[in-house]
């Protein structure tokens, strides 16, 4: 494929072509409408406890979270790349936070917490990083969705310019399911940040049993979720941004009590920052998330797509900010050492 082509092909895949196998496309109008009805407020939270920093981001929130679950199931889903370094993982802290915030508007009685971790099961995760006490605590189950069935959907792939299939969790997907994002203030080797948005469209795709990288890997077992990097750092961004409206969490918690930075999302090192961010908004709250980090917005690509197609308004001043401000608050977190490398998406094909 040319030059000419490559540069067409991205530019008529956001509205057409490809993307239509990605997500319904909306014309401007509409996608101006759609920014300017997601109500835009974010709530900031400090404090030495976890549990209690999220249920006091989440308060603001009760009457609109109360009537958005209604009778579907919440799907709280953590954040779990692997399944044996703490500091890359939720804590069991921070889900505790969110089970009493939905225990306190009566809705605690279907829930479940559920994950594909990147490395093995999410049962052995879940075990490792004490997720057990929650199940005994509250009435919520435990789910690995690597066995609870998957639908097909297609990503990009920068070194074909050809879709690919994604096997991706049913569950995630299920219109009656509630998708809160609970996840870690961290940095990425490949994307700059992960955080809200991404911890859902990185969970959703599902692996075979036994699979796990680098280790006794069972023979034939296969994962689907290198396939969503699209082999690079230009096919990340742009998977990212393409699986938003479909894959987006209803709710976002990300926790910064300890964030990671550096080589995240899994070789970073701790951050000592103690903050909560919580919002009903995902682009809201992993907008307030970059700049409480330190980081240059215009370097996240998947976020700046998403902002150029309308899917969330990066304006600062147009996010109400509830609690603490952001400016008292920011901590800069160092990026990975291959930071210069991922920003080849700014550059032209």
């Amino acid at each position: 494929m040319n030059s000419l082509n490559r540069r067409n092909f991205l530019k008529t895949s956001v509205i057409g072509g490809l993307g239509v196998t990605l997500y319904n496309p909306l014309s401007s109008m509409s996608l101006l409408k759609l920014q300017e009805a997601m109500p835009s407020s974010v709530a900031i939270t400090t404090g030495d406890n976890r549990a209690d920093m999220t249920f006091r981001a989440l308060q603001p929130y009760s009457k609109q979270i109360k009537e958005a679950i209604g009778n579907k199931r919440v799907v709280l889903k953590p954040n779990m790349v692997s399944i044996d370094v703490p500091l890359c993982a939720t804590h069991a802290d921070t889900l505790e936070g969110v089970l009493e915030f939905l225990k306190s508007i009566g809705k605690v009685n279907n829930v479940i917490i559920a994950e594909s971790a990147g490395n093995g099961s999410a049962l052995a995760g879940f075990s490792n990083y004490g997720y057990q006490k929650l199940a005994d605590k509250y009435p919520v189950k435990l789910v690995d969705l690597d066995q609870e069935g998957y639908e097909v959907r297609y990503v990009f792939d920068e070194k074909d310019f050809r879709p690919h299939p994604v096997r991706m969790s049913k569950i995630i997907l299920s219109p009656d399911s509630y998708i809160v994002s609970v996840t870690k203030m961290k940095t990425h080797d490949r994307a700059v940040v992960t955080l809200s948005l991404k911890n859902i469209v990185f969970g959703a795709p599902v692996k075979d049993p036994g699979y796990s990288w680098g280790r006794n890997s069972k023979p034939g077992a296969n994962s689907d979720k290198p396939i969503v990097h699209g082999n690079g750092f230009r096919g990340i961004n742009y998977n990212l941004f393409a699986l938003a409206s479909t894959l987006h969490p209803h709710l976002s918690v990300i926790d910064g009590f300890q964030g990671m930075e550096g080589d995240g999302p899994i070789s970073g090192t701790a951050v000592d920052h103690r903050v909560c961010v919580a919002s009903t908004n995902w682009f809201a709250a992993d907008r307030v998330s970059v700049e409480l980090m330190g980081i240059d917005f215009a370097k996240v690509g998947y976020l700046n797509y998403c902002a150029q197609t309308g899917l969330g308004n990066p304006d600062l001043s147009k996010i109400e900010i509830i609690g603490e401000s952001i400016s008292k608050h920011i901590k800069p977190y160092k990026l990975s050492n291959n930071i210069d490398k991922q920003l080849i998406w700014m550059q032209p094909a």
